[in-house]
């Protein structure tokens, strides 16, 4: 029986750096310590409350779902945006696009599970749960129904994108517009990165031992420019990774992601505006996918990003945000202050 417990959690800072693209509270990142060679070599795990002290932002909550306290953030009034980021991310990597959107809009952003701040979904005995499709399909429903949510604008990102598009396909009712960013549905080569948890012997060592050196690596290869990532931002990749279950988690996971069984041609009956954007220096989902989606998804628009990798609203928010805008309607939201002298 899934239990729900809607809880508010308030971070201690709640000022956010404006030099960094994916901005996190400044006493935040003046409080990370140094890593000891374990925790480098991924041998000890970052404990959840340790992730929750360091990651929530001024606006975070929480709710008991699935057996997991699931962390997001919900921010400013009007339409609703529900924002869903990929495989290994978080809520931060719509920071800057958030920050801006929510001025015009209320912004509804998540940490899925087993991934940033939330951690892995447990059974009743503790156990935790193998996130396949039809896991996440539950999850979802049952997160947007505990929040009161029957219609919303859509934004996924990779595996956000794909959930994002089955959410539209099962509830045509509840999605207004959509908006693909180097979405997953087509059957594909898993990433190396990804692919690697294939490996019976990697499903059972990275629990153990994961050199940051590798999810360092894989960050970068998400970029089409990895010299924009910033420290901070890489050092909040290595310890959701390192984050206590995720491991084991994902390694449940991956040898789930078959997207040759995903039924893509359904998207040919979605009939709800949709914008669908992709970095032309995508690593880890085919360039060749976007025009798939803009081609089957009635009047979709597509625009490519020269440059960009597979995480563009990370990489170049301010690129993102000119066709976010276009597309939902409106212009540069007016500031607070002037709201409130107006």
């Amino acid at each position: 029986m899934t239990s729900i417990d809607p809880r508010s959690s308030s971070s201690s800072s709640s000022s956010s750096s404006s030099n960094s693209s994916n901005s996190l509270p400044r006493s935040s990142v003046a409080a990370l310590p140094p890593r000891s060679l374990a925790a480098r070599l991924g041998i000890t795990s970052v404990p959840r409350d340790e992730l929750r002290r360091r990651y929530t932002q001024s606006g975070s909550k929480f709710i008991r779902i699935m057996g997991a306290d699931v962390h997001y953030v919900d921010e400013g009034r009007g339409d609703i945006i529900v924002m869903i980021h990929g495989f290994a991310s978080s809520l931060h990597t719509w920071n800057r696009v958030a920050d801006e959107l929510k001025h015009a809009y209320r912004i509804i952003r998540l940490d899925l599970p087993p991934f940033g701040v939330t951690g892995p979904l447990r059974s009743s005995t503790g156990a935790i749960e193998t996130m396949d499709l039809p896991t996440y399909q539950r999850f979802i429903d049952t997160f947007l129904q505990a929040l009161g949510i029957t219609r919303a604008t859509f934004i996924g990102n990779s595996l956000g994108g794909l959930i994002s598009w089955d959410y539209a396909v099962r509830h045509r009712e509840a999605v207004e517009r959509l908006v693909l960013i180097d979405s997953a549905g087509f059957p594909m080569r898993l990433p190396i990165y990804i692919g690697l948890f294939n490996s019976a012997l990697v499903r059972a060592s990275s629990p153990r031992w994961l050199p940051e050196a590798i999810i360092k690596s894989a960050v970068r290869n998400v970029y089409g420019d990895p010299r924009k990532i910033d420290a901070v931002t890489l050092r909040r990749y290595v310890e959701f990774f390192h984050g206590e279950g995720t491991r084991a988690a994902i390694g449940k996971m991956v040898p789930t992601l078959d997207f040759a069984e995903l039924d893509t041609n359904v998207l040919t009956t979605l009939a709800l505006p949709t914008l669908v954007l992709w970095g032309a220096k995508d690593r880890w989902i085919p360039t060749a996918h976007a025009a798939e989606f803009a081609q089957r998804i009635p009047g979709a628009k597509s625009v490519m990003y020269p440059g960009l990798g597979h995480i563009p609203m990370e990489e170049a928010p301010e690129r993102v945000l000119t066709d976010l805008r276009a597309f939902l309607g409106t212009h540069a939201a007016p500031k607070a202050g002037a709201v409130a002298r107006a």
